[in-house]
């Protein structure tokens, strides 16, 4: 039975669509993560270090567990975006986009002519939505946008009124260090607020990435509608070190 796409789910639901993220390569990772409950977990080829034989079995084993995949790919490139989805992708995030050029291309990529120039070869997209139709598999594929630096802040507008766009993602870190303020700043605050404002005039979904429940809980009630929780390099790292002081006593844990 093919599941749900769970953002598009959430979204027709009215609701926030939380998620994890998976940089760790490796199957059983990437299925622990979600067999506890997310959304979505998005296996990120850009930082992560995941080559491409080990995304696809990321992916299945996402696809299984429940959750919905996606992949952050490297570039907005037609190759990178296209493989990522014949490999069961259910969703690609596009990173560094500054343009609704850029914005244009990206969801090209993601779609079959005549609504995009993706390459037609699903390998493994038809296992995981149960057709092969261009058009079925068309309307199930988001394409997420990563409104990361200071050009594409000054473009957010039109970006997010570029057909075959279904949201932005942002990426805080890069934000903050493109427009040379901190994480946290007044100034950062207001250009992620800006982001999120242009996508509900636009009609598509703001996503935010964190690296914390609560964190993705306060943007989630500041109204977006896609938030990351959290990535599995973290989560291994805070929980190692939180039992270790545990063990030894140490009560700064």
């Amino acid at each position: 039975m093919t599941n749900p796409n769970r953002l598009k789910e959430a979204w027709a639901e009215g609701r926030t669509a939380f998620g994890l993220w998976a940089v760790l390569p490796g199957q059983l990772g990437a299925e622990i993560l979600a067999a506890s409950g997310p959304d979505y977990v998005c296996v990120d080829c850009q930082h992560g270090v995941v080559s491409y034989s080990q995304m696809v079995a990321m992916l299945a084993a996402i696809d299984a567990a429940g959750a919905t995949p996606l992949a952050r790919v490297a570039t907005n490139d037609l190759t990178h975006i296209g493989k990522a989805l014949d490999a069961g992708a259910r969703g690609i995030i596009v990173p560094l986009v500054e343009s609704a050029g850029d914005a244009a291309r990206a969801a090209a990529a993601c779609r079959y002519p005549p609504e995009g120039n993706r390459s037609y070869g699903p390998i493994r997209a038809p296992i995981v939505l149960g057709s092969r139709e261009p058009e079925m598999l068309n309307r199930d594929t988001l394409c997420l946008v990563m409104v990361e630096t200071k050009g594409g802040l000054q473009n957010v507008e039109e970006i997010v009124r570029t057909p075959g766009v279904d949201g932005v993602y942002i990426g805080p870190a890069d934000l903050a260090l493109s427009l040379g303020v901190n994480q946290g700043s007044e100034e950062h605050a207001a250009a992620v607020e800006r982001i999120r404002a242009a996508c509900e005039l636009g009609g598509v979904a703001a996503g935010m990435h964190t690296t914390s429940g609560e964190g993705a809980g306060r943007y989630a009630e500041a109204g977006f509608d896609a938030v990351t929780c959290g990535m599995d390099s973290v989560f291994l790292s805070e929980a190692a070190r939180r039992q270790l002081a545990a063990a030894r006593g140490d009560e700064r844990r």
